[in-house]
């Protein structure tokens, strides 16, 4: 009898294994369960892995500070929660999506700050109470900076990061919504979205994407894509091409970095900055 293994990983190493030279030669039917944490799964990827690699996957949502998670799906949820959502609070611990002006919880389907409460909440940072008191409100929840909704069933849908969302001209964009859009793209093998700073609107879209091999996508071919699909200041501004994303040592995508990234690749190409 074979035994049966389970892999736990970030999303962009499930990219990489998928897309690797020698993947058909491995045999994968010995895979049992994937789980992915980390960042944000595409919902692509995770179709694209238990399609090609045998898999059931789950994802598990926390951070360093609430460990070894805050919410995640359950084996036997339905594929579709498993694919748009990151499940529901694990036991004896809370989770609240709170409005992050108001402190106010939000109701079930209205965006708010994840935040969580439990055994898996750190008592603080290390000698450094002013940072503590920074992430850890006068309940003892701990905010983790990104959005977030509860549907009615209990399960809570990641939209991004407070800190990563673009305002354009006073519209709220979140580069989540159109990295899911884009990633359905034929050619597209990754992208993230960050925000390019303009001088008319304050900020712009701005798409970065690294494509398969052998693609050749042009930016007119992304926003033919885009025309009529998604609203059109949501389309993005600036589109560059890209070999890779700046990441950290363990995989995890820097995209705080993106901004920079954006406006040295506009000075190169001579693409000037409205």
């Amino acid at each position: 009898m074979g035994s049966e293994m389970c892999i736990r990983d970030r999303p962009t190493m499930f990219i990489a294994e998928l897309h690797h030279p020698m993947f058909d030669l491995f045999d994968m039917s010995c895979l049992r369960t994937g789980i992915m944490a980390g960042s944000l799964c595409p919902v692509e990827l995770m179709k694209q892995v238990e399609e090609k690699m045998y898999m059931k996957v789950t994802s598990v949502y926390g951070l360093t500070e609430a460990a070894p998670g805050m919410t995640a799906t359950r084996i036997d949820d339905p594929f579709d929660v498993r694919c748009n959502t990151v499940g529901r609070d694990f036991e004896h611990t809370e989770v609240k999506v709170i409005d992050p002006e108001t402190g106010e919880e939000c109701p079930t389907g209205v965006q708010g700050e994840m935040c969580n409460r439990g055994y898996n909440t750190m008592k603080g940072y290390y000698k450094n109470p002013q940072a503590t008191a920074e992430v850890i409100d006068k309940n003892g929840f701990l905010h983790s900076g990104d959005l977030g909704v509860k549907d009615e069933d209990g399960n809570y849908r990641i939209t991004g990061r407070i800190k990563d969302m673009i305002i354009r001209g006073g519209e709220n964009i979140y580069p989540r919504e159109i990295e899911e859009f884009l990633y359905q793209l034929e050619g597209v093998k990754d992208v993230q979205v960050a925000g390019i700073p303009s001088k008319k609107y304050g900020e712009a879209v701005g798409a970065f994407i690294i494509q398969h091999e052998g693609a050749d996508l042009h930016e007119s071919d992304v926003r033919d894509f885009c025309i009529g699909k998604i609203s059109r200041y949501k389309i993005p501004k600036y589109i560059f091409f890209v070999k890779e994303f700046p990441m950290t040592g363990s995989g995890k995508i820097q995209k705080f970095k993106l901004k920079d990234l954006g406006l040295q690749l506009c000075k190169e190409q001579g693409i000037e900055i409205i």
